[in-house]
């Protein structure tokens, strides 16, 4: 079955159909998510929302593009609102925790591994720095790194999910990079 046929099967309202394509690509999704949410449960809220607009906005596809170039754009923009719903709500309930006068939990570190602890912290902090210094980054150069770099995306399939020209995309990576670089230096150099 092409694209065409499996999205007009959904808009047909063939749960079988949209089983087929949820279970084809499930990972797709979850993994773009999850790369530019940095966050598993936060991924997988997401990556539901993504398969709830597509069930529910089907029709929309236009086939100009192949399907997964379609939900890897929905699950970027879906991705992307995420992220600022969150700081949105995030500053609202610091604002709230500070005027109320509530103390701030501290975040619990994850067991590891490794048996010394003190490894275990500092790669946890290193990964915390290098998500916080990529989360940072403007968001057209985070979306563009994030789809190159986690996801393994040429730079033609990130200009065809964008719709950004070519030439756009290889100069968003490059910042990105560069933002990247001089970031991580000022870290390293504090230390």
């Amino acid at each position: 079955m092409n694209d065409e046929e499996l999205i007009q099967r959904i808009i047909d309202k063939d749960h079988l159909a949209f089983k087929l394509l949820v279970d084809q690509y499930q990972h797709l999704v979850l993994n773009t998510c999850y790369n530019l949410l940095g966050n598993r449960q936060d991924a997988e809220d997401a990556a539901q929302e993504v398969f709830f607009q597509v069930y529910k906005s089907a029709q929309k596809f236009r086939g100009e593009a192949k399907i997964s170039t379609w939900l890897y754009r929905i699950a970027v923009n879906r991705s992307l609102n995420f992220i600022r719903d969150k700081k949105r709500s995030g500053w609202l309930r610091n604002l709230s925790s500070l005027l109320e006068g509530e103390r701030q939990e501290v975040a619990d570190v994850p067991a590891s591994d490794s048996a010394r602890p003190d490894v275990a912290l500092e790669e946890k902090e290193r990964n915390v720095i290098v998500q916080k210094v990529i989360d940072s980054l403007p968001e057209k150069q985070r979306t563009a790194f994030v789809l190159h770099k986690y996801e393994g995306l040429s730079y033609q399939e990130i200009a065809e999910i964008s719709k950004y020209s070519l030439s756009s995309v290889e100069s968003l990576i490059h910042r990105a990079k560069l933002n990247l670089q001089k970031q991580l230096l000022g870290y390293l150099k504090q230390k």
